[in-house]
């Protein structure tokens, strides 16, 4: 019989966790280094998915684990890894992830960052199949010359808590805002980490871009991020801003059945449902900007797609930001939201594109689906622009 679904407690859950990872592998992540990788490999720590656990799966080399989990040190050091960014960024925290690991789990981490250009990354041996291996020569004095053990501190060295249903997340503020693309993961000495998530904000140089330039503003890649939601019980917002098209229906956002729907749905004469709520999800732009085309897609959602969906976009000031997400965007403070798509009505498993004449500046848009559902990408093309003013 599958377990009960079991909800973390909210309260002990940081801000940061609801801002982009720029360490998952969908978004580009890499492992370039590690130094063992006996049990699991530290590609894992990547991985999108939440961990599993197949109690009947073994391996050559000892344990199936979903992880990156090095075998008992009988050497001097410690083991690490050298992590790539999937998009450079401004990261805010961490979680350090230890799902299943529970006699096994690393004691102590540490995190360094680093911020490279391409021409400062040495050539470095392709990583290949891992398990079972630990770092060759070669690929030892190919990361020498990154000098790794030199980088910004983050997360100075701090113990860690088992893999068990309370105490697998430990989440970590990240000690310096800046932008990085490299990041060091120290484990101490040794042992087992299910995944690593850094939380935090793309960050591109918008100077090279010109305001003749049409690009997503709302893309990860470009700094969107999403900054608050009414639900996502089967999926994240950030999700919808992601790299390329969604391959699958978890990697979308989706939200639980709404208990307010009628018993008996009707519709307009538009075919709209006519329901009382909305599940909804806004989002800050990389860049203010004047939108002029729009992409709901809602492949992989066939039968739990939305009726309908609305967008309106606003122009607000970091500090009226900061108080609306400390009031979870519940109260609209004066705010003034102007329509970029009215209620539209939706279909299963399938692209739609708008072109809308927006003449105003915005900061933030506000995606609203009715009555709940799921969606994989949004996609808002427009031009950057400076923001004189934040009246829309």
């Amino acid at each position: 019989m599958a377990a009960h679904p079991i909800q973390e407690n909210t309260e002990k859950i940081p801000d940061f966790v609801q801002m982009n990872d720029l360490a998952c592998e969908t978004a580009g992540a890499k492992i370039l280094f590690a130094t063992d990788d006996w049990f699991a490999p530290a590609e894992n720590l990547l991985k999108r998915e939440t961990p599993q656990w197949k109690a009947q799966d073994f391996t050559n080399f000892g344990k199936w684990m979903d992880g990156w989990e090095t075998r008992r040190k009988r050497i001097p050091g410690h083991d690490w890894c050298v992590i790539h960014l999937g998009v450079p960024g401004v990261i805010h925290g961490f979680d350090v992830d230890t799902s299943y690991f529970t006699g096994n789990y690393a004691p102590r981490v540490s995190i360094e960052a680093a911020c490279l250009n391409a021409d400062m990354v040495p050539d470095l041996p392709p990583r290949g199949e891992k398990i079972g291996t630990a770092a060759s020569e070669e690929e030892n004095e190919a990361i020498k010359k990154l000098k790794s053990e030199f980088w910004i501190e983050l997360v100075p060295m701090t113990i860690l808590q088992p893999g068990y249903v309370d105490t697998c997340h430990n989440y970590f503020p990240a000690q310096l805002l800046k932008r990085w693309t490299h990041i060091r993961l120290n484990m101490y000495p040794d042992g087992g980490i299910a995944r690593l998530r850094a939380y935090g904000v793309g960050q591109r140089d918008w100077s090279a871009v010109s305001q003749k330039q049409t690009l997503d503003l709302a893309a990860m890649t470009n700094g969107g991020v999403c900054m608050g939601y009414s639900d996502a019980h089967f999926g994240h917002p950030n999700n919808i801003i992601g790299i390329g098209k969604s391959s699958i229906m978890s990697d979308g956002w989706e939200t639980a059945r709404r208990l307010d729907r009628p018993a008996v749905l009707k519709a307009d004469d538009q075919g709209i449902l006519q329901v009382p709520g909305c599940e909804w999800a806004v989002f800050k732009l990389g860049h203010p900007g004047v939108i002029t085309h729009i992409e709901i897609d809602t492949s992989h959602f066939k039968g739990n797609f939305p009726d309908s969906c609305k967008i309106e976009g606003c122009a607000i000031t970091p500090e009226e930001e900061k108080k609306l997400i400390d009031v979870k965007w519940k109260s609209s403070q004066g705010l003034k939201w102007n329509i970029l798509l009215p209620i539209t009505k939706l279909k299963p498993h399938q692209q739609h594109f708008f072109s809308i004449e927006m003449k105003d500046i915005a900061t933030h848009v506000r995606l609203m689906i009715k009555p709940d559902g799921g969606i994989s990408r949004m996609r808002l093309m427009g031009y950057p622009r400076t923001l004189p003013s934040v009246n829309l």
